[in-house]
């Protein structure tokens, strides 16, 4: 545990970025994966709808330092690009 109040604080800091990270982190997961699961289940209109929202919680990742900014093109690209083969096929 730490001893001196600087290292209370700094203790204090990182449990509250710790938890507002794990919070955008898992918000971003959660859309992707009902992209996903939607493209899966064939239901491409839903699953349209809902990339703006995505996009949305990768950008705020990104921008909060969770992942990387080119992390977060590439998952939205790679999306869009799932999204968008069915329509074309």
């Amino acid at each position: 545990m730490p001893i001196t109040r600087s290292a209370k604080k700094a203790l204090r800091q990182s449990l509250t970025r710790r938890a507002a990270n794990t919070k955008r982190r898992d918000a971003f997961k959660e859309h992707v994966k009902q992209v996903r699961k939607l493209l899966s289940q064939k239901k491409v209109q839903e699953a349209a709808e809902l990339l703006p929202k995505t996009y949305q919680a990768l950008d705020k990742a990104a921008k909060s330092g969770v992942i990387k900014k080119n992390t977060a093109a590439r998952v939205k690209s790679r999306l869009t690009k799932l999204v968008q083969k069915p329509a074309t096929s």
